[in-house]
């Protein structure tokens, strides 16, 4: 079986890299009539798209750098950043075969069988993630009123932002997706019109406590998905370096393996593959691999500037708020 930790110790590319895990990957499923791993293939065809025809980007973010003009004198007392990030190829293999894993095992408790390859390959097009863009906001204390809460006024303000940006993008070549969310979590804050395309996980966090506002665009004039996530700093700090980041490798390793003890091996061809994928990938020690332009101390302490892990920045903005900018002049 192919996995993609075969190739992460030629000193290649990322690019080099992703073109000949996706070949292999082919060429393997064309001759094992492995109609998962050809959907495989092609999926990692995307982010090669994504990384070498990207000129459709510099469209994309200029009209998402509008909002950020118009933030920027509708909330000249806010400050915020916004950043772009084409999805890593590590968190795109890990999700591509997590999603396979999750899919298979919830069929299976729920049939007592296995669902066949087409019922397998309709739940791998979900991928609409793999370019996203977030809004981070902070209030300066400067800002706020000694009778009032930060957290409660930085969420109000989230909101309000949450509610102008579909319409702002739906006339800049935007069509808003449904989320598919469940209605009932969702914060007052959010107005009905808008309910259906959001997920809200302020008003209903996760279990590892990452709190964010999710929304998906298919963009007409680039013809793709991209993914728009709204936060406050501290929900960003959660997610990025605190306890909701991707780092709960033992946590990861731990859901995996429960999976695993429902589902016997060898029952299932696709549950295997995907699962031997995804578990060695979470027990990868990246300080060991050899990847052109990545190196890594540990796997908390990483310099990543090829896209491998964290994923290929692709728009940095950053606002300061009206007192700070004050004080610098």
């Amino acid at each position: 079986m192919i996995s993609l930790n075969d190739y992460l110790f030629s000193g290649d590319t990322v690019l080099k890299i992703l073109h000949q895990y996706s070949s292999d990957l082919k060429r393997s499923a064309i001759e094992e009539h492995n109609t998962i791993d050809l959907a495989h293939s092609n999926f990692l065809i995307q982010i090669i798209e994504l990384l070498e025809h990207n000129d459709f980007l510099t469209s994309q973010s200029q009209r998402i750098k509008e909002f950020y003009k118009y933030m920027t004198q509708k909330y000249p007392f806010l400050a915020f950043t916004f950043k772009g990030r084409i999805k890593s190829l590590i968190r795109a293999e890990e999700k591509f075969n997590g999603y396979i894993l999750e899919y298979i095992y919830g069929y299976y408790k729920k049939n007592g069988c296995y669902p066949t390859d087409a019922q397998i390959k309709n739940q791998l097009i979900c991928f609409r993630d793999l370019i996203a863009y977030r809004i981070v906001i902070s209030l300066p204390q400067c800002h706020v009123e000694n009778s009032e809460n930060t957290e409660e006024q930085e969420i109000k303000y989230l909101y309000e932002i949450a509610n102008i940006l579909p319409e702002f993008l739906e006339v800049r070549g935007f069509t808003t997706e449904v989320s598919g969310f469940i209605q009932e979590k969702y914060s007052d804050a959010l107005s009905e019109t808008n309910r259906p395309y959001y997920r809200d996980y302020v008003k209903t966090p996760r279990p590892s406590g990452y709190r964010s506002l999710h929304i998906t665009f298919y963009d007409n004039l680039a013809r793709c998905y991209t993914e728009l996530q709204l936060r406050t700093k501290d929900m960003d700090d959660l997610a990025e370096i605190g306890e909701a980041n991707h780092f709960g490798y033992e946590k990861q390793q731990e859901e995996s393996r429960s999976k695993r003890d429902i589902i016997p091996a060898g029952e299932c061809r696709y549950f295997d593959e995907a699962y031997e994928r995804l578990i060695k990938l979470q027990e990868l020690d990246l300080s060991t691999i050899n990847v052109n332009m990545f190196k890594a101390l540990n796997n908390q302490l990483i310099n990543d500037g090829c896209g491998l892990f964290r994923g290929r920045q692709i728009l940095p903005f950053e606002h300061l708020s009206r007192f700070q900018n004050d004080l610098i002049d």
